[in-house]
């Protein structure tokens, strides 16, 4: 098959299902937003729990580590004996990737916070939670916003999947594309799963520079009619 007749192909395709991919294409962003919806409830808290428990933190994290080393359609086909067929199986296949980057960096970003900014917190007579809402999660903002940037567009991806296991989204083009070997289907679902990828990979680098502390200086010293350089000064 000729590059110039699979374009046509796929252009035709596109055009007679256009709804269809569409509705896939949202289908396959809900379930991506749920997963890491949930991962963000839960490992945000848990580490920042780990960060007051540093015992627990290697074996919490290593667990979560050793989601990443079993293969995807292993795991998948793993769970169908604990949650059947469907999104639900995908939704937590999909939670347990997404783990390791979000728990590992909100570990790492409340650890990164320099001890004198804490103790400092502390002797203007802040609480244990205001210090930890005010100054260390403030801070660690950015490197958070980079895991769940990581988690995102790996969970796009993985998405892909959960056709394999009667899980909806763009994997059922890309599947079905595969089964009768026509490469204008495959395309019709690999070209806006990667366009999603790419979308969310911007906008959460867009939203990882925006609550980096720096830009947060600036934002504050043109709010306050003060000069970036003058504000950059008087931090240093």
């Amino acid at each position: 098959m000729s590059q110039k007749s699979l374009i046509d192909l796929f252009i035709t395709f596109v055009g007679r299902n256009w709804q269809r991919i569409l509705w896939l294409t949202g289908e396959h962003l809900l379930i991506s937003l749920i997963a890491v919806g949930i991962t963000v409830a839960i490992c945000v808290p848990l580490g920042i729990y780990l960060t007051r428990n540093e015992r627990a933190a290697p074996y919490v994290i290593g667990l979560a580590n050793v989601f990443q080393t079993v293969p995807s359609l292993a795991l998948l086909g793993f769970l169908i004996f604990v949650l059947g067929i469907g999104n639900d199986n995908a939704i937590c296949a999909l939670f347990l990737y997404a783990m390791l980057p979000v728990l590992q960096n909100t570990y790492t970003g409340i650890r990164g916070v320099p001890k004198s900014y804490v103790q400092a917190a502390r002797g203007m007579g802040m609480t244990d939670f205001q210090i930890l809402m005010k100054v260390q999660f403030p801070l660690a903002l950015p490197v958070l916003v980079a895991g769940i940037r990581v988690a995102m567009v790996w969970t796009i991806g993985t998405a892909t999947l959960a056709s394999a296991i009667g899980g909806g989204g763009l994997g059922r083009l890309i599947f079905s594309g595969l089964s009768s070997i026509r490469n204008e289907i495959i395309l019709a679902g690999a070209i806006p799963a990667t366009l999603l990828a790419l979308a969310a990979d911007w906008l959460l680098k867009r939203a990882q520079e925006y609550f980096n502390p720096s830009a947060r200086a600036k934002r504050l010293a043109k709010r306050h009619g003060i000069s970036a350089e003058t504000e950059s000064n008087s931090a240093a």
